[in-house]
């Protein structure tokens, strides 16, 4: 009799003390195989103090502490090798404020199961994104167009952030070699999955803007996905993914 498969929810979390408690306890009661990592950036509003709560009131959820806020990418790549280490069979990847909602995650477990990695695309079926200033919008959207374009990753939502990984593919990715902290290490992540020939699969999502809480968005993270899927792009061109 095989062994059933975990599924691990990462949420990255700095200052979500408003969402982090009712984001664990929407997700866990959908399925008995997940379990939730909360890997936190030493919030100083008491994200990782609520999240130790939590762990002690909860077999299945984790929590991984990080002296500093280094960026998206660095939360993750702890993530992803915390899971790896655990025996973990699918890892996603999710926002703590609900702009990635609970009830797709259903439809990830169902397709994960056919494809290597899973995305949550808010481009694929339109655009299906609420409360966000037009001037955002276009930004994601075009951000999506130029990376296509530059980097030939045939994705509709190559900058989204709801995606379910096999182990597998995380364990293919020299995750040291991920040089992406901001919104750009979404796209760099998709693109050595494709280039080392995992399957890929977008799912359509609605993405509603967070309620509670402020966003993370800066120029300085615009600034780091425009240089860097030139990099990307080049590395891609001289094989040195790894």
């Amino acid at each position: 009799m095989s062994t059933p498969k975990r599924a691990l929810i990462i949420f990255p979390t700095y200052n979500e003390r408003e969402n982090i408690e009712k984001i664990v306890h929407a997700v866990l009661p959908l399925d008995a195989r997940i379990h939730v990592l909360i890997v936190d950036d030493n919030s100083p509003d008491g994200t990782g103090e609520l999240a130790d709560k939590l762990a002690r009131n909860q077999a299945n959820v984790f929590v991984l502490h990080r002296d500093k806020k280094e960026g998206l990418g660095k939360a993750y790549i702890a993530g992803f090798k915390w899971a790896i280490a655990e025996g973990f069979d699918y890892i996603f990847e999710m926002d703590a404020d609900f702009s990635h909602g609970p009830e797709y995650i259903r439809d990830f477990l169902r397709e994960i199961q056919h494809h290597d990695l899973v995305i949550g695309s808010r481009y694929i079926s339109g655009v299906n994104v609420i409360n966000w200033p037009m001037s955002r919008l276009l930004l994601s959207y075009y951000a999506n167009v130029y990376t296509r374009l530059v980097t030939g990753l045939p994705l509709r939502d190559a900058t989204g952030g709801f995606k379910c990984f096999r182990r597998e593919v995380l364990e293919a990715i020299n995750l040291d070699d991920v040089q992406s902290t901001g919104y750009s290490f979404q796209i760099e992540m998709s693109m050595r999955a494709w280039k080392k020939g995992f399957k890929i699969k977008e799912i359509p999502i609605i993405f509603v803007d967070r309620v509670a809480g402020s966003s993370k968005m800066s120029k300085k993270i615009v600034r780091e996905a425009i240089w860097m899927v030139w990099l990307l792009r080049i590395r891609s061109a001289f094989g040195k993914f790894n």
